[in-house]
């Protein structure tokens, strides 16, 4: 029997679809003062280091990792979110993008001793984390530390969720500017279901929690 998906069917339709309108998301006003930090504190935590980007997409979060960093693999699966990425203005040799699935993180070159992974995480199923994880940790070396970006669900500022499934599993329905409607997997993950699921492989974790966003920092065993 062939597993369960761990995303919902229409995700990388959706993103391939919402390319050139991704990055809106990063202009809402009351965000700016959030999002200035963090794009100060994760290419901090990733100095020196290479990087494996997970769903890297149009390559926003790349553009300001790729300066701190030794080197950065950002992937993922849409060559349509990939184009954008490409023409971002990184120095020479410090990105290398590549097409990758997110949980499987195929064609992942090996040495990479950091991970960053942006809103990704809410996009993956609760019981195809343990997996994601796993698959993560075992793509980087010993001691690799971890990023993981992600939204927290405020009131007025995120789009209300739509529905929950038996698992638990929280949807949002997207809209696009050509009126086109998606529904996309969305979950807003407890801090003790974070910590949880990274402990199997972490030596330890920290989760720095602001009003729109979460950034979970971890180093592997």
């Amino acid at each position: 029997m062939a597993e369960a998906p761990n995303t919902t069917p229409h995700m990388e339709a959706y993103y391939s679809k919402r390319a050139s309108e991704y990055e809106q998301i990063y202009e809402k006003p009351e965000r700016q003062r959030e999002l200035e930090w963090l794009r100060h504190r994760v290419p901090e935590v990733l100095r020196g280091r290479t990087v494996l980007e997970v769903a890297c997409g149009t390559g926003y979060w790349t553009q300001f990792i790729a300066p701190q960093a030794k080197r950065v693999y950002a992937g993922d699966i849409n060559e349509s979110v990939l184009e954008i990425a490409r023409e971002k203005p990184i120095p020479p040799g410090k990105a290398t993008f590549i097409k990758s699935d997110a949980v499987a993180l195929d064609n992942v070159p090996p040495g990479c001793n950091a991970a960053f992974a942006g809103f990704w995480w809410s996009h993956v199923k609760k019981s195809g984390i343990e997996q994601f994880v796993r698959n993560l940790s075992s793509r980087l070396e010993r001691g690799a530390v971890v990023a993981i970006l992600d939204n927290s669900f405020f009131e007025g500022s995120s789009t209300p969720v739509s529905r929950r499934d038996a698992e638990g599993n929280t949807y949002q329905m997207r809209k696009l500017a050509n009126g086109e409607q998606f529904e996309v997997l969305k979950n807003f993950p407890t801090p003790e279901e974070l910590t949880a699921a990274v402990r199997p492989v972490a030596r330890e974790a920290r989760l720095e929690a602001l009003t729109y966003y979460w950034l979970l920092l971890f180093t592997l065993k």
